[in-house]
């Protein structure tokens, strides 16, 4: 499951984006991807004038759901069926 979204730019996590623009810097919300922060997923020239991006603690809780979360409870769910197959 966490390969898919660190390889491809799926947009699903909330975060926010540091963009400077001459002595202006705008902080701007925006459902970034897990894949930007190992550099997969933009050019150079998207990140021209932005300074950094970060995820916010939703953006982290969701995606810990879906790395940690998720895979436990199906690997938990056949558990209990391979439990109950035995019985």
């Amino acid at each position: 499951i966490a390969a898919p979204l660190f390889l491809f730019p799926i947009n699903l996590f909330n975060g926010e984006v540091v963009m400077v623009s001459g002595k202006q810097t705008i902080i701007e919300q925006a459902h970034l991807s897990l894949s930007y922060f190992i550099g997969i997923g933009y050019t150079s020239k998207d990140m021209a004038d932005i300074k950094e991006f970060y995820l916010l603690p939703d953006g982290y809780a969701f995606a810990a759901c879906l790395i940690i979360g998720f895979p436990t409870i199906i690997a938990y769910r056949f558990r209990i069926l391979n439990k109950q197959k035995e019985l």
